[in-house]
């Protein structure tokens, strides 16, 4: 199947503000796009696109690096990848790899990171999950713990909620279910990533506006495998952007500056052969007639509740 993914994201800033965004899908989904990403950074009203600069950050991801003007910064992109028409793979059986014979790379997904306290759940998870077969069926099961315990709201949505605070008030957003599992899943000794990008409604009914969404990896058998403890399902679609310790190493935008958001849209839905929205499935409550379908890039009014860019090296908007 085909993909398209784009977003259009404003932000007003006071003053020239240094900016990091990651916005571009990941270096590995390389040869997965069909055609050229298209990505646009500039001030309304100007015809000149901002210049930046791209590198590689330590995780593996593409990162872009500019100043922009005062006024209001218009962030625009877009993307056509080929995906898989099957659900995400699952890794029955699979045993726990021994931390001596893990990779280097993997062993600092073992450890405490700013949202994932690993070294206050040692005795947690023992307790909840100590009896349980060390490899896919632990991962499983902790995933799974993870849905069924922490109901899902937008409105106690905070960046400042860590693994502990989520698994004390069971309630919270997409990064929220997957700070708890990934810390869990540390603390019995398999390794875990947080990860961000699109999961669009592919195949299944509309279920609202678009965002970026949160999920997480853990490391079986020699690769990582997805796991979402928020969905709690195989998906079709997940369109990788990056990964990090948890979501302060993957926030779309990190401004050294004040950067008021404006206009936050974002999509990611399977298109035909002509480049047209494929419909979706209908709801379970909907009339035939009523076939519903994505919608693509509209102006869409930001919602008073989401609060301003304020603080450098914040993760924004990961899982929201």
């Amino acid at each position: 199947m085909r993909i398209k993914t784009e977003y259009e994201i404003h932000f007003e800033l006071q003053k020239p503000t240094p900016i990091v965004s990651m916005l571009r899908l990941h270096p590995s989904w390389d040869e997965r796009v069909v055609g050229q990403e298209q990505h646009i950074a500039r001030i309304a009203g100007e015809a000149e696109p901002l210049a930046f600069d791209e590198y590689i950050d330590s995780y593996g991801n593409r990162c872009a690096r500019f100043v922009a003007p005062e006024g209001v910064l218009e962030l625009r992109g877009s993307a056509v990848v080929k995906a898989d028409e099957t659900p995400d793979p699952q890794g029955e059986g699979l045993p726990l790899t021994p931390i001596e014979s893990l990779p280097h790379d993997t062993l600092r997904y073992l450890v405490p990171s700013r949202y994932c306290e690993v070294d206050r759940f040692g005795a947690i998870a023992l307790d909840l999950f100590g009896h349980i077969e060390p490899g896919w069926a632990l991962a499983a099961q902790i995933r799974d713990w993870v849905h069924w315990k922490v109901a899902f709201n937008y409105q106690m949505a905070r960046a400042t909620k860590t693994a502990m605070d989520v698994y004390t008030e069971r309630v919270g957003v997409c990064r929220d279910y997957q700070h708890l599992a990934i810390t869990l899943s540390r603390a019995m000794n398999l390794p875990a990533r947080y990860v961000t990008g699109y999961l669009g409604d592919i195949r299944v009914p509309y279920s609202g506006p678009g965002d970026f969404s949160a999920w997480y990896q853990v490391w079986l058998g020699g690769r990582w495998w997805d796991m979402d403890s928020r969905h709690n399902e195989p998906r079709l679609g997940r369109t990788l952007m990056a990964v990090g310790r948890d979501a302060a190493d993957v926030a779309m935008t990190t401004s050294f500056g004040n950067a008021d958001l404006k206009k936050f849209v974002v999509n990611a839905y399977e298109i035909d052969a002509a480049g047209k929205p494929a419909p979706l499935p209908l709801p379970p409550m909907m009339m035939p007639g009523q076939l519903a379908v994505p919608a693509p890039v509209e102006t869409k009014a930001v919602s008073p509740k989401r609060k301003p860019v304020k603080a450098a090296a914040r993760a924004k908007r990961n899982g929201a």
